[in-house]
């Protein structure tokens, strides 16, 4: 579902419109970031936590010319799941022989 699908789907099940959905979704998202720039986190209970993480500097080879590369450290968005989405994941879903995913 891309973000467009997503806002017509908001739009529906909230009864607003969708420019109205748009609206609020565009201001969670800017929260959200907002919230990750001053390096805090959002906990939603249930759903999951979005934080940021410090990744620290390291070697690697790469893998077209074998030679040593280093990586420089940077600070990465992250987003944990929650316990119940988890549950509702697993639940609902399984693997295909394929490696995709398939509903139960």
């Amino acid at each position: 579902m891309n973000k467009g699908e997503f806002i017509d789907r908001l739009a529906d099940k909230t009864s607003v419109t969708k420019k109205e959905a748009r609206q609020l979704l565009d201001s969670v998202l800017d929260l959200i970031q907002e919230t990750l720039l001053q390096g805090d986190e959002v906990k939603l209970v249930g759903f999951g936590k979005f934080a940021v993480r410090a990744r620290k500097a390291s070697s690697r080879i790469n893998p077209q010319t074998k030679l040593p590369i280093e990586v420089e450290a940077k600070v990465v968005p992250l987003f944990r799941p929650g316990k119940e989405l988890k549950r509702q994941v697993e639940k609902k879903l399984k693997v295909t022989s394929k490696g995709g995913v398939s509903r139960v």
